[in-house]
């Protein structure tokens, strides 16, 4: 009779051990997927893919979100004039290569000044908020 009552508490033991195990092992990693950061390509990977686009001389760079995307932005200077080129931050993909005329760049300009100063507030609150933690 006790080797009977020691057989099945060691059984209930090993079931909710591998149950608490589990559920940790789920819990755990689906903390690790909501807070993992996104895996960007990288600037000098984006700027290999820009430069196998378009010949010439990169003016600027930058890693950007463009319509809810995260993005590579590259200004390459050519004989033709400025040719901007997006790079998917994510994947590498090519999303646009397009000539700029000096009105696109004017444009490009204001909404680059614009973003600036809300992204420096953004900024700011973010380096608050992390030295408050």
């Amino acid at each position: 009779m006790k080797k009977t009552i020691l057989v099945l508490a060691v059984a209930i033991f090993g079931v909710a051990a591998v149950s608490a195990f589990g559920f940790a092992s789920v819990s755990k990693f689906s903390a690790e997927a909501v807070l993992a950061k996104p895996h960007y390509i990288g600037m000098k990977k984006a700027k290999e893919i820009a430069g196998q686009q378009v010949q010439g001389t990169i003016e600027s760079s930058e890693l950007e979100k463009e319509n809810g995307k995260m993005i590579y932005s590259f200004d390459i200077k050519t004989t033709a004039g400025i040719t901007e080129v997006n790079i998917d931050a994510l994947t590498g993909a090519v999303i646009a290569v397009s000539v700029e005329n000096a009105a696109d760049e004017a444009k490009e300009n204001a909404a680059d000044k614009k973003a600036s100063h809300s992204k420096k507030d953004n900024e700011k609150e973010n380096k608050n908020e992390n030295e408050k933690n």
